[in-house]
């Protein structure tokens, strides 16, 4: 596609397996993108891809008419907002800033009146998909903001995702849903770690388990996506325990909040914590698995029993 003067200009801050893809997913639909990393190999890599490099996440949004921002928390968001060589001063006026981070909804509501009062939009924006839906421009993304924030956004959303869902006119809704979204997400996977490697205990073929599992009525999404890291020892993250340790957090701080009781998802996050604090934090949070087999001195394959 050529390049055109009426295609806003966008900054994609964050370029690990989530961000590198939708700033790939950008570009190709023929928007000028430039992208900013802690990891200067990675900016490396994406202009070396055909895109623009930015030094720090000021200089990458300066004059920018939409930033994404795809960070880890919301510590890193409102830094990437409001701290040294933030974009929210260089971020053009009237532009929009679309935040990928999955945090609390409180927070998500703080950070959208903060910019706003600058003058700018803030669209509530959380993720879901993988890498790979990332980089072939077909993520799920849950939004929460104004018409104006969605109009200003929608041209990027659209090269980034297949579903868009338009969940409410101001930041908070996105995060909320997508809180409930990790809820069952971090519980499916420490219930899939549990039963293959109770599986394995009890001396049954956990491929033939996986095969009969993903035809019948206990399969889940994640079973399905994440017990293949396990049958082949594979642990390199693709969303790293930490991140689960982080979300089912943060959803038992809300429910705390609420006062609901949420007993299964803080069994997962407990299962998540003691992951973490064997040493696999970092690993693929199908790692699960791993701790489950240290634990009970179960054979997984790559694994020492």
């Amino acid at each position: 596609m050529p390049e055109s003067a009426s295609r806003p200009r966008v900054a994609v801050i964050g370029l690990g397996s989530m961000g590198f893809g939708m700033a790939t997913s950008l570009r190709r639909a023929g928007f000028d993108v430039t992208g900013c990393d802690v990891s200067a190999e990675a900016v490396a890599r994406f202009v070396a891809d055909g895109g623009n490099g930015g030094r720090t996440p000021a200089a990458a949004a300066k004059q920018a008419d939409i930033v994404v921002s795809v960070v880890v928390n919301a510590a890193q968001t409102e830094t990437i907002l409001f701290g040294v060589d933030g974009v929210a001063e260089t971020l053009a006026r009237d532009a929009v800033f679309v935040s990928s981070a999955t945090m609390d909804p409180d927070v998500a509501r703080r950070l959208a009146k903060q910019l706003e009062a600058t003058g700018r939009h803030y669209l509530d924006a959380p993720i879901s998909g993988g890498a790979q839906r990332a980089a072939q421009g077909e993520l799920t993304i849950l939004a929460s903001g104004s018409a104006t924030a969605f109009a200003k956004a929608r041209p990027a959303l659209d090269a980034m995702a297949a579903k868009l869902y338009e969940l409410g006119d101001a930041a908070g809704q996105g995060a909320a849903f997508k809180m409930i979204n990790q809820l069952l997400a971090g519980v499916h996977i420490a219930a899939a770690s549990e039963a293959i490697t109770f599986a394995a205990r009890q001396g049954l073929d956990i491929r033939k388990v996986y095969e009969v599992i993903t035809a019948s009525a206990g399969n889940s999404w994640m079973f399905e996506n994440r017990m293949p890291h396990v049958l082949d020892g594979d642990y390199a993250p693709r969303s790293a325990v930490e991140i689960f340790v982080k979300d089912l957090g943060i959803i038992q701080d809300m429910a705390r909040s609420a006062k609901f009781p949420v007993p299964v998802a803080a069994a997962a996050l407990q299962m998540f914590l003691m992951t973490a604090a064997s040493g696999m934090g970092c690993d693929d949070d199908a790692s699960v698995a791993r701790m489950y087999a240290q634990v009970t001195g179960t054979k997984l394959p790559g694994e020492q029993k």
